[in-house]
């Protein structure tokens, strides 16, 4: 019985590049459909399931700014970001509209691979059930419910992402143990990651955002400035 192909949708207004990332993945077989710029992008997106977006940022018609905010207003679907604006508040600015990974040109063909795996893999969290015989994880007023993948206060459900919810499970779990950012990474995005500190300030303010009752003073999800994060509701 074969596999299905994840289907790959690649967004960029350099064809040499759209061509490159293209012949990689389908020689991995991936299944790519292209698109030259956001608009384009759109009209591909909403005609055929698509598995994973890998999207530049500067386009003309639509930047990739904007086609992540349009996507994300109807799909968790896994984006890349491929660009050669590599500031950290390039970064910052496309994880606040939902981003879930970033690489800066020019990249390599083994690291794009990785990072494609990671964020398929982490993709898949919300469609299986927890491993472990807990079913749930309760600090003060916030209940996890790990068999449904599901976040509730005061009976209110917050609505989280595959990465918010594994990311507020790690620092639950660990409640009250200073966990660095090199640890946070590595347990939700994976064993390539560790320096990416900016993913972590942008999840973190999110996941404040949604669970705090006053995310200005936070207090399940307390910063060890220079180290990391603990959880201390």
């Amino acid at each position: 019985m074969s596999t299905r192909q994840i289907e790959v949708l690649v967004v960029d207004d350099e064809q040499a590049l759209r061509n490159f990332v293209r012949r990689n993945l389908e020689v991995r077989n991936y299944h790519v459909h292209t698109a030259a710029n956001g608009l384009e992008a759109l009209a591909h997106f909403h005609a055929r399931a698509v598995d994973l977006v890998i999207l530049d940022l500067m386009m003309p018609d639509m930047d990739g700014l904007e086609t992540i905010r349009r996507i994300r207003q109807t799909s968790q679907v896994p984006i890349i970001v491929l660009s050669a604006l590599g500031e950290e508040e390039d970064k910052i600015r496309a994880f606040k509209l939902g981003a879930d990974d970033y690489l800066t040109k020019p990249f390599g063909v083994g690291e794009l691979l990785v990072r494609i795996q990671a964020v398929m893999r982490r993709a898949q969290w919300s469609k299986h059930p927890a491993t472990t015989t807990t079913t749930h994880i309760a600090h003060g007023d916030l209940i996890v419910d790990l068999e449904r993948h599901k976040v509730s206060r005061v009976d209110a459900v917050i609505d989280l992402t595959p990465i918010e919810f594994e990311l507020l499970v790690y620092l639950m779990e660990n409640a009250g143990k200073v966990l660095t950012h090199r640890a946070i990474l590595q347990h939700v995005w994976g064993e390539e990651y560790g320096q990416e500190s900016e993913y972590l300030r942008v999840y973190v303010g999110r996941l404040r955002q949604k669970i705090e009752p006053d995310p200005a003073k936070p207090r399940y999800i307390l910063t060890e400035r220079g180290v990391g994060y603990v959880f201390g509701g």
